[in-house]
């Protein structure tokens, strides 16, 4: 889905004010100016990463009817709608379930957990919530930035791959699994593991994604099953797609 040619051309300038740092300035031009963000508001989306879900599922299928949904690092709220829209979830039949330390507002058809996906006891109580085996594990979870950008890229790192390990753990077979990463950043072992348990991987970097960012997807489908053994083999389907 795309963010609307009506968009085109407009651009607004934030003033100059005393007291107000550049780069904050810069943030809220960007802001007012990213057709997405313009979008979101108009469509009634949280953020404009709804857009990004969107598009993936667009391109590869993923959500369907009745389909039971993980979101990891829920806020503010936008996957966990869309998954809500695309699987016909509801407060009868509630089928996605969401985690995140900050506090989200409601989403109808949705629950979402206010607690630490990295708690202890945070992956049984999601599983408990949902009452099955999820169809699919979805994670746009990013540790807060420190400004040292190696730090920040292992701090997330780390968190996909918390969130590939859960999905291992918990995923119906045929299930996928897809969470944020940095490009030129997924590394060696978190692929051989997804590898070694989906039948296909990719990269993905959806129009919504601003240029300049170095965020990237990382895409795993069709779940073979109860974890696979950790043996040796050579395989290039993953790869960065456009």
């Amino acid at each position: 889905m795309a963010a609307g040619s009506g968009d085109r051309g407009m651009n607004v300038r934030v003033k100059k004010k005393r007291g107000v740092k550049a780069s904050s300035r810069r943030w809220l031009e960007r802001q007012l100016n990213d057709p997405y963000v313009r979008r979101a508001k108009a469509d009634g989306y949280r953020s404009r990463a709804a857009y990004k879900l969107i598009e993936i599922d667009d391109r590869y299928k993923l959500l369907k009817s009745g389909q039971g949904v993980v979101d990891l690092g829920a806020a503010p709220g936008g996957w966990s709608q869309v998954a809500v829209e695309r699987t016909g979830s509801n407060k009868d039949a509630v089928g996605v379930v969401g985690i995140d330390y900050l506090a989200v507002e409601p989403v109808s058809g949705a629950t979402i957990l206010e607690m630490d996906f990295l708690d202890d006891d945070a992956p049984d109580k999601l599983i408990e919530t949902l009452g099955r085996k999820p169809d699919i594990v979805l994670s746009d979870m990013a540790a807060p930035t420190t400004g040292h950008r190696r730090t920040d890229h292992l701090r997330t790192m780390h968190l996909c791959e918390v969130a590939a390990d859960f999905a291992i753990r918990t995923l119906r077979p045929g299930g996928h699994f897809l969470a944020k990463t940095f490009q030129g950043g997924t590394e060696n072992e978190l692929l051989t593991l997804l590898k070694r348990n989906f039948t296909s991987v990719h990269h993905v970097k959806p129009p919504a994604s601003r240029d300049g960012s170095v965020e990237l997807y990382i895409l795993a489908k069709g779940f073979r099953g109860s974890p696979q053994p950790d043996v040796s083999e050579e395989d290039d389907d993953a790869g960065p797609l456009g």
